[in-house]
């Protein structure tokens, strides 16, 4: 029997939480074409017949400039000390850069064997495949080089065989039927959140969050789960966008985040929205220990 800690780290929307939601076979963690959609670590837990790995989906890493970029860069860094497996996930339809090698040399320390994952393959054409591989050889060592497609499934099977290889010998580390250490408050939050980003624009996404203000399961009588939530904008000017005209916007978010939470959660939901005005809430400590960002 093997079991392990795999974290999958590197720069925003490289396809971390794609990877992450394949390997588990569920989605856990929201994805959308925005940057630093991933704000907390998450942890997906897949059984295999004879090993159990935890998985863990951590913010891309990138340049703070507020006290939540700073705890979502943590929270990456501190996976890297105290896991079996690391995974260096990168787009390959971007060229490395600065950021590439910003968190290539936080690897250097690591003891772990590190992982170099190619992602979105299905995206550029075969030939160019090789001398991108060529060119993070010469930036970094690497245990294993796996070229794969997290949106397709295209090779993921061998980076699983390459995890399992690595993994040491152990008993399983959580019960067969545990999937995640995330509480349903934090979900709910995150599906609300990600219709946000979904049916917003420019500044909105990067300066919005979702927090839940009530969540009330149902009762013996009813199978209706309630969930008040507040979207936080930092701005006067951004609420107005978020409601849209006549209430639109916000019933938008509203129908199609409901749509997700009915099927996440298994029953019907009532889900409540408002949006309140909160400047410098990224800088809010009170605030982000609500949103779960130690």
């Amino acid at each position: 029997m093997k079991s392990g800690f795999v974290s999958f780290v590197g720069r925003p929307n490289a396809g971390k939480s794609t990877l992450l939601n394949r390997l588990v076979g569920t989605k856990l963690a929201i994805v959308s074409d925005k940057p630093q959609t991933t704000r907390n670590r998450i942890l997906g837990v897949r059984n295999y017949d004879n090993a159990q790995v935890v998985f863990l989906d951590t913010p891309g890493i990138h340049r703070p400039l507020h006290r939540m970029n700073v705890r979502m860069v943590d929270a990456a860094v501190d996976t890297m000390r105290e896991v079996d497996v690391l995974g260096l996930v990168v787009d390959v339809t971007e060229p490395p850069g600065k950021g590439d090698r910003f968190v290539l040399n936080l690897l250097k320390d690591v003891s772990a064997p590190v992982f170099l994952i190619l992602n979105k393959i299905d995206l550029i054409k075969k030939v160019r495949l090789l001398p991108i591989i060529q060119q993070y050889s010469e930036l970094g060592t690497f245990a294993e080089i796996v070229p794969v497609s997290a949106a397709t499934g295209d090779n993921v099977d061998r980076l699983e065989r390459a995890i399992l290889e690595r993994l040491p010998e152990g008993e399983p580390l959580y019960p067969p039927d545990f999937l995640t250490d995330q509480p349903e408050r934090f979900f709910a939050a995150e599906i609300v959140r990600e219709k946000v980003l979904q049916f917003t624009h420019a500044e909105i996404p990067f300066s919005s969050a979702v927090v839940i203000d009530r969540f009330e399961e149902p009762d013996d009588s009813g199978k209706l789960l309630r969930i008040y939530c507040t979207i936080l904008v930092d701005r006067e000017s951004h609420k107005p966008i978020v409601v849209g005209r006549g209430g639109e916007m916000i019933k938008r978010i509203g129908t199609a985040a409901r749509e997700d939470l009915e099927r996440f959660f298994d029953t019907r939901v009532f889900l409540d929205l408002h949006v309140r005005v909160k400047s410098e809430w990224r800088e809010d400590e009170r605030v982000l220990d609500e949103m779960g960002l130690k």
